[in-house]
């Protein structure tokens, strides 16, 4: 990750009365996996259909691989490989046709076509299926096809606008790391944009989390995790034999540099300004709790997700408060 590939600067569109996209400014390197972490709505897919220079921004810009993508997309395009959510191919045609006409449509010698589209099925594991008929395709092996026909033309930018969508566990997990191997090998740079905050976590090297049209944070899971809970950086969970007593999160509360307790039946998540495991331990023990089991707890993209958007919602009124609520519930459903 040597230099920006991708410098957004108070990008910003409105539809009328509505902010689809809020003043983002943002900056991806060259060779970097990128994942645009937010719910449906939040003004992702608008924010790359600018930067493709597909639709023009209400105030800012998008500087891509060095081009303004308003003024100048016809280079943004040729530098920039986009697969959209649902990709199409000719059904009668196979993946190695369908390859090669995508080829010649975007201007690879006739020479060369074929061995190239060869080439590109093979990187995205369809070497097999190369000459059966795309109508024949899973979901998943039409998403493989989808990134070879954006891979054909030798990006330095590839974008993926909710790539697996529809694609069974199993074949989510391969996708994702035929992508990360892709871009590790060819230095090539991804944004991924999803709302699926597990498949994002697995994959990107950064995550910028997107609410409302706004970027509300950016960076690696460790750097976030660590400004949201620096006051409680230290989280330990324990299960226990029998429920609960009544009294025990009270009691540990006394704990000086124990800073919350949440009791879930028999769980207890403790956390605090200090790694005081064995501290916890010996109390419990002497309190009379049977310990089925105590584990150090590393917060995730989900906690780090809620707790940004818990504190928009703070900031926003009423109104919008109902709508993030909802925002948050399909959240949760979908992940």
């Amino acid at each position: 990750m040597e230099s920006p590939i991708i410098e957004l600067k108070g990008l910003t569109k409105r539809y009328r009365s509505l902010k689809a996209v809020d003043n983002l400014d943002l900056t991806i390197y060259k060779g970097e996996i990128f994942g645009l972490l937010g719910p449906n709505g939040a003004g992702k897919s608008t924010t790359i259909l600018m930067m493709l220079g597909l639709t023009e921004p209400s105030a800012g810009m998008a500087v891509v691989c060095g081009f303004n993508a308003t003024k100048s997309p016809i280079p943004v395009k040729k530098k920039v490989g986009y697969m959209p959510d649902n990709v199409g191919f000719y059904n009668n045609m196979t993946a190695l046709e369908n390859l090669v006409y995508i080829g010649r449509l975007n201007g690879i010698p006739e020479g060369e076509v074929k061995e190239r589209a060869r080439d590109m099925l093979e990187d995205v594991g369809l070497a097999g299926a190369m000459n059966k008929k795309t109508a024949t395709f899973s979901r998943g092996m039409k998403q493989r096809l989808g990134l070879a026909d954006v891979l054909i033309r030798q990006p330095e930018v590839i974008v993926l606008d909710e790539p697996t969508l529809g694609i069974d566990p199993s074949g989510v997990k391969d996708f994702l790391a035929l992508i990360k191997q892709l871009s590790r090998q060819q230095g090539l740079t991804v944004l991924l944009s999803s709302h699926h905050l597990h498949q994002v976590q697995q994959v990107c090297d950064r995550v910028g989390i997107f609410v409302g049209g706004k970027l509300l944070a950016e960076g690696n899971i460790d750097t976030l995790a660590g400004n949201l809970f620096a006051s409680e950086p230290f989280a330990v969970e324990v299960t226990v034999k029998d429920l609960v007593p009544a009294d025990l999160e009270t009691a540990l509360l006394q704990i000086e540099t124990i800073k919350k307790v949440l009791v879930n039946d028999r769980v207890l998540q403790i956390s605090g300004s200090a790694d005081i495991t064995p501290d916890i331990v010996r109390f419990l023990v002497h309190k009379g709790v049977d310990i089925m089991d105590v584990r150090r707890r590393s917060y995730g993209l989900d906690e780090i997700y809620e707790r940004y958007f818990e504190t928009n919602l703070n900031e926003n009124s009423s109104s919008e408060k109902s709508s993030g609520l909802f925002q948050r519930s399909f959240f949760r459903k979908r992940k």
